[in-house]
């Protein structure tokens, strides 16, 4: 619930004190205190007494009130005499009685008994003691109200955790787009893992509001600092019992540098007093995040109401550096802490074991490998994080299929949405084909223009070869050394990286292989403007070949930087002279951006822009549905035109209505949070740090890339530059086992690739630098 500023009462002190003069015959001094929506008042009696005067907002109904002081009653009936308020009837026996009007408002008053004590919010820092206090205090309450119930406590609240994702409604009160982002997340888990199970869970009536600040302390003879109370019963509500012990741990985690422990001190000092069921310590996790979730939202809609309070946007902190901090934490981790918490036993994940690999190699052909020499079972991931069956949670810096994160939350619910409502194939008009056309286009040259849709890099690329080949009626074509295209029967044929390796065939007669231009290992290594021509007049002679023999190239195809080739930055000028000298001889200049484009660069959105040039044909994939298979491929309308020949082109699935919401939303998380900006400069240092290691550790050859493509060579003798692909293996099985993915490329396999999501942060380069450091040793 939210309240207008005109439901708040506006009671002046001095109106107070004659109201307490006609109800309850005292004079009294009285204080203003702090109150969200209602008015609250310190009161002190001649004789020295002391209360607390409430005025309820104007929505406040009386029922409500009354079943407030129903579970006053109750608790100060059981073992929390003492620790929670008492009402104060005034002289004619009323506990709740209406204040003179104000305007059109009628306004509620009661009077509670003051409870001694200081703030627990204001006592840093919190201890494991307290912290368990504190969840005692509140199972305890809620056992207390076990049984109770009355209907005034079924009313509807905003802050009610079961009524979470009403909440999605305001994300966009939050102006960073990677907040917001973050909030989407924690509340798509809320909807895929919790409410599922809401309709099984235990319901009570529930205080919701255990902050540290509604918790009072006293001091023991010792010295020591106990709980003694709590106060603030305005938000009861008849709820899911579990959320009590989830709010408490939500506030008693903030600010903590080990979250999920001091929730788990809170959650088994709750569990000694009112034991949990094992079902709701499943979702402990989730609702906890949510908690924190409806917190910031509430908040910052406020403060997008009254911008100019700096108290809003200060108090919200805590809860966004928690929200920052959970999401690395494998929920299964967070399940496995609470259950231990509780006293139950832990429960077994579902580590890599004998059965599912030999299941694996009974039902899945032998020739996919697996990755890691203890491979990883992962089954659920957040943006740069991929979370492992066993509880482990690991950095992912090799994933670039899933470009704006994984599960991350607006593309999840395009492809959610439009599968709701239809998928079908583009033999039908749908609105959605020609408008990520449009918006896919409109970030290329004006010359590349019309789109073929795919399912797959290697779709693309099999379908740019049709097309180069349709339009020059030529079949021979220029491709990379260790360049790799897909796994088609014939991109496998310009695969230079798949025909030369192990079980390949070779090159057919009509694939001619180009030097690798590797300025650092490659046939030619002199730096300087020229190296990039020098790597280019090879090209050129490959077509002079040709031509000695009156052939000449149908297609040149390149990716803009190399991936498979080992993370290779071309020189410079390298694809200016080299398609120069491909147009001269009549064929067409292929760009295979299926693993570099979309922004990773960061200085541009294209990685081929890095070099000054335009293809005729563009074929994309990989990140381009964030793990949802869809590629495409983009060309010009002449050599569009060409192919439509009579023979039609029709893929069953290729731009169907869910691939295109999803590539839709991909393109608008990448503008909105400003994705290849962050790979510039996170990428910037990233090579900067890198570079720093190199410095240290004679093994490492070199250390390239651009944006968040990155690569590092590692070698046996850097005077040499003898590759060490051994090394290399180490290395990354030696991160994997610290908690980060990464994986090896290039001919001799000693080059570790970089190329993350892009919401990777300083943060996580920081982390896999200091790492780096010791696992190369």
């Amino acid at each position: 619930m939210s309240f207008s500023p005109s439901s708040v009462p506006q009671y002046t002190p001095e109106e107070v004190i004659r109201v307490l003069q006609k109800h309850y015959g005292m004079k009294a001094q009285v204080k203003t205190l702090y109150s969200y929506d209602d008015q609250n008042f310190h009161v002190r009696d001649s004789p020295g007494a002391e209360f607390v005067f409430k005025i309820s907002h104007s929505s406040e109904q009386r029922a409500f009130l009354e079943a407030q002081h129903q579970v006053l009653e109750i608790l100060n009936r059981s073992d929390l005499a003492g620790s929670v308020p008492q009402v104060v009837p005034d002289a004619s026996g009323n506990a709740i009685f209406a204040m003179p009007e104000k305007g059109a408002h009628r306004h509620w008053a009661r009077m509670l008994t003051y409870l001694p004590g200081g703030i627990l919010g204001k006592h840093s820092p919190h201890s494991e003691r307290l912290r368990r206090q504190w969840g005692r205090l509140m199972g305890q309450i809620d056992r207390a109200l076990d049984g109770f119930f009355h209907p005034a406590l079924q009313h509807y609240l905003e802050w009610d955790l079961q009524h979470a994702l009403d909440l999605r409604r305001d994300t966009g009160y939050i102006r960073d787009p990677r907040r917001r982002t973050l909030v989407e997340y924690f509340l798509l888990q809320f909807e895929t893992e919790v409410l599922p199970q809401l309709p099984g869970l235990r319901r009570s009536v529930i205080h919701n509001d255990a902050n540290d600040y509604n918790l009072l302390t006293g001091s023991s003879a010792d010295g020591s600092t106990h709980i003694s109370g709590i106060i603030d019963f305005g938000d009861i509500v008849y709820s899911c019992t579990a959320c009590e012990a989830a709010i408490a741990a939500a506030y008693a985690l903030l600010d903590q540098p080990d979250p999920l422990t001091a929730a788990a001190e809170l959650v088994g000092g709750y569990h000694s007093a009112a034991p949990l069921q094992e079902a709701e310590i499943d979702l402990l996790f989730y609702l906890i995040c949510a908690r924190l979730c409806i917190s910031v939202i509430i908040s910052s809609r406020q403060l997008a109401l009254r911008p100019e309070n700096d108290y809003i946007a200060i108090s919200q902190r805590p809860a966004w550096r928690a929200l920052e901090r959970l999401l690395p934490i494998n929920p299964l981790h967070a399940t496995a802490a609470f259950r231990n918490a509780c006293d139950f036993p832990e429960r077994p994940g579902q580590p890599i074991h004998r059965g599912l690999l030999s299941a694996r190699r009974r039902y899945i052909g032998k020739s996919l490998s697996i990755s890691y020499r203890q491979p990883l079972n992962i089954v659920r991931g957040a943006m740069q994080y991929l979370f492992e069956a066993g509880g482990d949670t690991y950095l992912d810096c090799v994933n670039n299929v899933c470009h704006v994160g994984h599960c991350h939350p607006r593309v999840v619910r395009a492809a959610q949405q439009q599968m709701a409502r239809l998928n079908t194939n583009t033999r039908y008009l749908h609105d959605y084909l020609t408008e990520y056309a449009r918006q896919l286009t409109a970030t290329l040259p004006e010359s590349l223009e019309v789109c073929f849709f795919t399912n797959s890099g290697t779709e693309a690329n099999d379908l740019a070869l049709r097309l180069a080949r349709a339009y020059t009626g030529r079949q021979d074509v220029i491709v990379l050394e260790g360049a790799y295209h897909g796994h088609s029967t014939a991109v496998i044929e310009i695969s230079p990286y798949k025909f030369d390796g192990p079980g390949g065939e070779g090159a057919r007669p009509h694939i001619h292989k180009a030097p690798m231009p590797d300025p650092y290992r490659g046939r030619y290594r002199a730096p300087g403007p020229a190296l990039g021509e020098t790597y280019a007049a090879d090209v050129e002679k490959l077509i002079g070949q040709l031509q000695w023999q009156e052939r000449a190239p149908a297609a040149f195809f390149c990716e803009p930087l190399l991936s498979c080739g080992g993370q290779i930055v071309l020189p410079d000028g390298y694809l200016a002279a080299a398609f120069a000298h491909v147009r001269r001889a009549g064929g067409l200049c292929v760009v295979d951006e299926v693993q570099v484009g979309f922004g990773r660069i960061g200085s541009h959105f294209w990685a081929f822009q890095h070099q000054g040039v335009v293809p005729d044909i563009l074929t994309l994939g990989k990140p381009i549905g964030n793990g949802h298979p869809l590629a495409a491929v983009i060309t010009t309308r002449a050599i569009a035109d060409t192919f439509a020949n009579g023979m039609e082109y029709f893929n069953t699935f290729g731009g169907n209505p869910v691939s295109c919401a999803v590539g839709l939303a991909v393109l608008e998380t990448i503008r909105e949070e400003h994705l290849q900006e962050n790979a510039r400069e996170v990428g910037a240092y990233f090579l900067e740090r890198l570079q720093h290691l190199q410095q240290r550790h004679p093994a490492i050859g070199d250390v390239r890339g651009l944006g968040l493509f990155l690569g590092i060579e590692l070698v046996k003798d850097p005077g040499k530059r003898t590759p060490d692909g051994a090394l290399a293996s180490r290395i990354v099985e030696n991160m994997k086992q610290r908690g980060i993915l990464l994986s090896t490329d290039g001919p001799d396999h000693n080059v570790i690739k970089i190329k993350p999501p892009l919401v990777f942060s300083r943060e996580n380069v920081a982390q896999v630098c200091e790492i780096l450091d010791k696992a190369i040793g």
